[in-house]
């Protein structure tokens, strides 16, 4: 059992305010370094030459809020959190040279006499922030919440890390639309958006990757003054997890990995092996939407509703669709209207389904010339997706992809598969195969992590995942054999400990979280209708984590709905 090192109380110095959150998201991810100390240290927290200062840094714990509009901060507080900075290297093979902060925050365990550890969080995204998690998880563990000390932890350049600047003005997420020339704009737009990046952060790029997240982890576990930690990895989160068992064996204690990719997708790939859990989470969407025809119509059957989807998004490759009015209007073609549906299909929730199709039918009155006016949390939505409240998440994705693993750098690469696809994926394929900054990127300084060690976890996944395939899930789970398959049947839900509201996930993990032991075979749960568990948790935009601190809602009764 881990006890927590006695230290001094104060505030550190706290990093530039915070932009308001009304939106957070989340798709949705060389040999190792000559320096071996960071991917070999002894497992306790002695001398590890020059590492030994990051190491051995003393955490200074103070408020969350930095003002009056900080509302992540706020709930912090609330919940009883403090926050504080640790300081890691940029380079773990120049560790005497410049470093990142990274942003904690934690709600320490009350239960101090039965204390198991530090639990660390992860959201995933990559680049979603996770400092304002530790409240949701407390809530989720129950009696066993008192036993951690639960870390949020900011990885590096997400949040309030040391963020990527690139001057992007929006997250950089397109499909690559219904012709050529769309395609051609899409080559020309991610051109530019990887030389802004060379640009005004080059310097900081090669280091964005997981491997480097995941030597992050071990330092903030040695100031945490723990011998081991805990984890719990949402979506990419999961990989990220997967990652640390490689790196650092043995300094795991309990594992959760939610919602896990397959480690060899990781990267670039990482969206077009969505392709076909998205289309299958489309049609399960379009049968909700048909048998409620009267409300949203859309279509009467499967087919009518998928098929009136393709024909607005056709109409907005000849005319953009505005949404909204005068300095609110905003309009969407061809490379962005698909990206609304993709968001809309991460869960299966009745809320988050009539919130798609209350999505859905606006663009529809927008092709057909009617007035379409959003409702405020779509609008919130809108303005996230296109304009530059998106654009520090959309950076920190694509910069730890395109240092995870290189993309294909042709452009007619992407074409060709694009069209390739169309016929069977009209919708999916031109957005989930696209091309990205990543193939205008420099080449990552180091090789993907290889699953090579068997480790003990806890695998979660959802038969109907639309953003990683249960098949991703079962896959890792043949890499660590020592592991525990949970299995969630008859659920499109991405994203599922303290998020989807099944009894039977949320009780297995907190089982396996208080006793350490992992259950005897793999279980399996089955999905039951969730209760509005619409609020701040799973993977919605870049496979990261929702991007609604409310409940969807709007016109045709879709604020009734589920």
């Amino acid at each position: 059992m881990s006890h927590p090192r006695p230290g001094r109380t104060g505030r550190a110095a706290r990093p530039p305010r915070a932009r308001r959150r009304t939106v957070t998201a989340g798709l949705a991810l060389a040999a190792c370094l000559t320096v071996t100390a960071a991917t070999a240290a002894p497992a306790d927290t002695a001398a590890r030459g020059p590492l030994d200062r990051y190491y051995g840094q003393h955490l200074d714990w103070h408020g969350c809020a930095l003002g009056p509009d900080d509302e992540v901060g706020a709930d912090l507080e609330r919940a009883g959190a403090r926050c504080a900075e640790a300081t890691v290297p940029l380079d773990y093979g120049d560790p005497g040279g410049r470093t990142v902060t990274l942003a904690l925050s934690r709600i320490e365990a009350a239960d101090t006499r039965h204390r198991i550890g530090a639990l660390l969080l992860d959201d995933g995204g990559p680049g979603a922030p996770t400092l304002g998690a530790p409240p949701r998880v407390h809530a989720a563990l129950k009696e066993t919440a008192g036993r951690f000390d639960i870390i949020g932890v900011d990885a590096r350049f997400a949040g309030r890390s040391t963020p990527v600047d690139c001057g992007w003005p929006d997250g950089g997420f397109f499909s690559a639309g219904t012709g050529r020339a769309s395609f051609d704009r899409q080559v020309a737009l991610q051109r530019d958006r990887a030389a802004r990046c060379r640009s005004a952060a080059g310097d900081l790029l090669p280091y964005a990757g997981t491997r480097d997240a995941a030597r992050d982890l071990d330092v903030v576990r040695g100031a945490l003054g723990e011998r081991r930690i805990s984890f719990l990895g949402l979506s990419y989160g999961a990989y990220l997890g997967t990652v640390y068992t490689q790196l650092f064996p043995g300094r795991l204690d309990r594992t959760v990995l939610d919602s896990a990719p397959d480690p060899r997708h990781s990267g670039p790939a990482l969206l077009p092996h969505q392709l076909a859990g998205q289309e299958d989470a489309f049609a399960d969407w379009a049968s909700w939407t048909a048998a409620r025809h009267d409300t949203y119509g859309l279509g009467r059957t499967r087919e009518e509703v998928a098929a009136g989807i393709l024909r607005t998004v056709e109409a907005a490759a000849a005319r953009p669709l505005v949404v909204g009015t005068g300095a609110d209007a905003l309009a969407l073609d061809d490379t962005r209207a698909p990206v609304l549906l993709f968001v809309g299909l991460q869960g299966d929730s009745d809320p988050q389904r009539a919130a798609l199709a209350e999505q859905m039918a606006l663009l529809a009155d927008a092709a057909a010339g009617r007035p379409a006016t959003p409702s405020a949390p779509t609008a919130a939505l809108l303005r996230f997706l296109f304009g530059p409240p998106g654009a520090q998440i959309g950076t920190a994705m694509q910069a730890v992809l395109c240092a995870d693993r290189a993309a294909p750098r042709d452009p007619e690469d992407y074409w060709r598969r694009i069209e390739a696809g169309r016929a069977e994926h009209p919708l999916f394929a031109p957005l989930l195969g696209n091309i990205s900054p990543c193939a205008f990127w420099d080449a990552p300084r180091e090789a993907p992590v290889e699953v090579r060690r068997d480790a003990p976890a806890l695998i979660l996944s959802a038969t109907g995942d639309p953003r990683t395939p249960h098949r991703d899930a079962v896959a890792l789970h043949r890499m660590l054999p020592s592991s525990r398959l949970l299995t969630l049947q008859g659920a499109d839900q991405h994203g599922l400990y303290g998020l989807y509201g099944n009894a039977c996930v949320d009780d297995t993990v907190n089982a396996y979280l208080a006793s350490g032991r992992l259950p005897d075979t793999d279980p399996v749960c089955t999905r039951h209708r969730p209760g509005a568990v619409f609020d701040g948790g799973a993977a919605v935009l870049f496979e990261a984590k929702s991007v609604f601190e409310d409940a969807p809602g709007g016109r045709r009764g879709a604020e009734d709905a589920g």
